[in-house]
């Protein structure tokens, strides 16, 4: 492997180099949006402030004005200067639970706390599925694209690709632990759509379980938190946002999902709706075939992050976080059984699809945000046509895999 074009000392070098043009590229920004660079036509802000005047309307004791847009517009300006554009709030209500005691803090605090919050467990969780400690094993994780945007924008990608990273990494060992942090993606509901699927194929009744106690769990404590009307407002503010996204107030560019792709190429709101119930419908059986055969955890986990970033409707630029963790457990996979011819180019091609969707406001339009989930599912079927029955990963009482290795030898690791 010490000539491999993408070896990895060559991966490494070339993800520090990445970072650093990224973190270049977001000072930039950053500058910009301040008016260092040039003057602006009316002040900036970051999707964070959204999280932030919710939170200070709920600490106010009027958690349901976060989804009344005049008073939440209001709440955002008094937190930051007026005139900043609005930033929508559609999160359910469990969401709060977050979001108010950051906004107990000063405004840059909040942001500060929470991207170390959500990035902190993002990168210890990529460790623990590559099954390496050390900056070496976070930094290509690290310079993902849409990891910088997430931070940047102050969104919480970060923290659903914990969570999801999390989660399988517990499977087999600590089902109901597992469970419970699939659960806790109720915050942002539709993320978690496949998860039922997957658990109910593989058998998974414990984490099944004890993810709808967690989710009703939190459901409840925010009903004890903001009361009754809050959810109430929450559900008639939802139903207005669908006209929110398919009429293109948030731009489809910004969309890496099969329903923004078809938006993006001119289909119209109905087309496009049924081009994503059929994506939905393929990777809910490409899951559940997949989990009902039960193959290494690795494939199982790519397999369901892979096909939720399918399954979807609303899924912008920063949601790919989650296919670097698809990612990590490709390449835990592939230490064990060998990387697929092509393999390590699919993913430098994945590591591109979020820095060209963000790069599409200006004028970059073809569709190619779906292409990082789909890519990510072909991946998985070629690992398993080529592992044969005899190679295929034993699940102990501990739930560690066992990778039968040349010569009688066998690698191990917790998962």
């Amino acid at each position: 492997m010490g000539n491999d074009v993408l070896g990895r000392g060559r991966i490494l070098a070339w993800s520090g180099v990445l970072l650093i043009a990224e973190l270049l590229t977001l000072a930039f920004i950053t500058a910009g949006t301040h008016g260092l660079i040039v003057t602006l036509d009316r002040p900036a802000s970051t999707d964070f402030v959204s999280f932030y005047a919710a939170g200070a309307l709920a600490d106010a004791g009027t958690p349901a004005l976060a989804y009344h847009a005049a008073e939440h517009y209001a709440a955002e300006q008094q937190a930051t200067q007026a005139g900043i554009g609005y930033v929508l709030f559609f999160y359910p209500p469990v969401f709060l639970l977050l979001c108010a005691p950051l906004a107990r803090l000063p405004y840059l605090a909040a942001f500060l706390v929470f991207a170390g919050l959500t990035l902190a467990p993002y990168l210890l969780v990529l460790q623990r599925v590559v099954g390496e400690r050390g900056w070496a094993a976070m930094l290509p994780g690290l310079a993902f694209p849409a990891v910088l945007w997430s931070i940047g924008i102050g969104q919480n990608a970060l923290l659903t690709a914990s969570l999801f990273g999390a989660a399988t990494l517990l499977l087999d060992r600590r089902p109901a632990m597992a469970g419970l942090l699939f659960g806790a993606l109720c915050y942002k509901p539709h993320l978690g759509l496949l998860v039922p699927v997957a658990l109910a194929a593989g058998g998974h009744w414990r984490s099944f379980v004890a993810a709808g106690a967690s989710a009703l769990g939190l459901v409840l404590l925010s009903v004890v938190a903001f009361g009754v009307q809050t959810w109430h407002d929450f559900f008639a503010a939802f139903a207005g946002s669908p006209e929110i996204y398919q009429s293109g107030q948030v731009t489809f560019t910004a969309m890496v999902s099969v329903f923004g792709a078809a938006r993006l190429l001119g289909l119209p709101p109905a087309a496009a709706y049924a081009a994503q119930g059929v994506a939905a419908l393929l990777a809910a059986g490409f899951v559940a075939v997949v989990w009902r055969r039960r193959p290494s955890l690795p494939l199982r986990a790519a397999s369901l992050i892979a096909a939720t970033l399918e399954a979807v409707p609303l899924l912008l630029f920063y949601d790919l976080v989650l296919a670097c963790v698809a990612i990590a457990w490709l390449v835990r996979e592939a230490r064990a059984a060998g990387y697929l011819p092509g393999e390590k180019l699919v993913f430098g091609g994945i590591f591109l699809v979020p820095l060209i969707s963000r790069s599409a406001a200006s004028g970059f339009t073809v569709p190619i945000g779906p292409l990082a989930g789909a890519a990510l599912i072909g991946l998985v079927m070629v690992h398993l046509r080529t592992q044969r029955p005899g190679e295929r990963r034993r699940l102990g009482a501990s739930g560690r895999s066992v990778a039968p290795l040349h010569g009688g030898l066998t690698i191990m690791w917790d998962g």
